[in-house]
């Protein structure tokens, strides 16, 4: 082979290497797709992940010492406001309750029996103060004789002395009587303590004791969750609290159900933050409750904190940093151009342009495929 035709062949591979090479290489990492801003609303939240707890926790708590006789509802169970949830074994509390009531029924005859003596005294007291009196003047007009009218006086004094008699066991069955009715009501309000009834319709969420258990005063046997109290605790960073305000509106995701947005409103704001995560703790009440639910559930909260109407906008993902200033690259014709921009505001995945771009500018689509960009360089559309 002549060296002519060596060099000729060497000298076609390299244009068709390098044409191979501009077309599928050079040409491809320099095209790029593009796009335009849209006009629209844009919506600013502020994200936080927190956990389902509320406002309303009723810990049911024994008021009286004692063996549990009954259970009547257990964990995950709905219960109504005033229905039976334990009793606890009275032991000999309903035999003392009999027994004061006969005893107050005993008291009570006497005092009958006491007030009918009393009236038959006063009657017999009348007949003999006559007598007495008739007496008495008969001894001063001299037709009677001293015994007779000391007997009179006697019997007197002797009714007297019965009528007072009456009258004390009055006072004293009276005053047994209070007593025993105040008994009663104690022995009844101890035998009403040991039947705990539900203060509020509400769900079941703990269950700390079990039939047949001894348990002390104030020990804890149900917790109850009032789920119209029901809310996501989430934290929020302190350079973002400031925008979180009352009765702004949430979505709210749970674990449990992550395809599911449920709508919510913040109700609580706490005025501390934290000193170590520099945390603010935000309460998103739910519009309407889960069921079921979960206490301690972890869920994504999304807060609504404001909205920008008729906006430009742009991807977020188009933004860059360059020599410290923030904006988008945009193609010229044929070359790419650095545009800085002011930035309005920024959702989770766009962003509202106050300027530096207009509706028709073509944002370069940059991916990991093509060529770093730099000012003024060639592109292919």
């Amino acid at each position: 082979m002549s060296k002519l035709l060596k060099y000729t062949i060497i000298t076609l591979l390299i244009i068709l290497g390098g044409a191979i090479f501009y077309n599928k290489v050079y040409v491809v990492k320099s095209t790029f797709a593009t796009t335009k801003p849209v006009t629209g609303d844009l919506n600013v939240t502020i994200r936080g992940i927190g956990n389902v707890d509320a406002k309303n926790i009723y810990n049911i708590t024994a008021q009286s010492g004692g063996k549990i006789q009954n259970i009547y509802f257990d964990e995950g169970m709905w219960v109504k406001k005033g229905e039976l949830l334990i009793s606890i074994d009275p032991v000999e509390l309903p035999m003392l309750h009999d027994e004061a009531k006969l005893a107050l029924q005993r008291a009570e005859h006497e005092v009958d029996a006491a007030k009918s003596t009393l009236e038959s005294l006063e009657a017999q007291k009348v007949l003999l103060l006559a007598t007495y009196e008739r007496y008495k003047k008969l001894m001063e007009q001299k037709f009677a004789t001293q015994a007779e009218y000391d007997k009179a006086k006697s019997d007197l004094q002797n009714i007297n002395a019965q009528i007072n008699a009456a009258n004390s066991q009055i006072a004293s069955a009276s005053s047994e009587k209070s007593r025993l009715k105040k008994s009663i009501e104690a022995i009844a309000t101890k035998i009403q303590r040991l039947k705990i009834y539900s203060p509020v319709d509400g769900y079941i969420i703990a269950k700390e004791a079990q039939a047949a258990q001894y348990v002390l005063p104030s020990t804890t046997i149900f917790k109850i969750v009032d789920p119209k109290t029901l809310w996501v605790k989430v934290n929020i960073d302190e350079r973002l609290s400031d925008k979180v305000k009352l009765m702004q509106k949430a979505s709210i995701k749970l674990r449990s159900q992550p395809n599911t947005a449920l709508t919510g409103t913040i109700q609580r704001v706490v005025a501390i933050s934290n000193a170590v995560t520099l945390e603010r703790e935000v309460a998103v009440g739910f519009d309407v409750v889960p069921t079921p639910f979960y206490i301690n559930e972890q869920a994504e909260v999304s807060i609504k904190v404001a909205k920008y109407e008729n906006v430009l906008k742009i991807p977020l993902k188009l933004i860059v940093t360059r020599n410290g200033k923030k904006g988008v690259w945009v193609a010229n014709g044929t070359t790419a151009n650095f545009k800085p921009i002011s930035i309005l505001a920024k959702s989770d995945n766009e962003a509202a342009v106050s300027s530096g771009i207009n509706a028709d500018s073509e944002l370069l689509l940059y991916t990991s495929s093509n060529k770093p960009l730099r000012d003024g360089m060639k592109i292919y559309r």
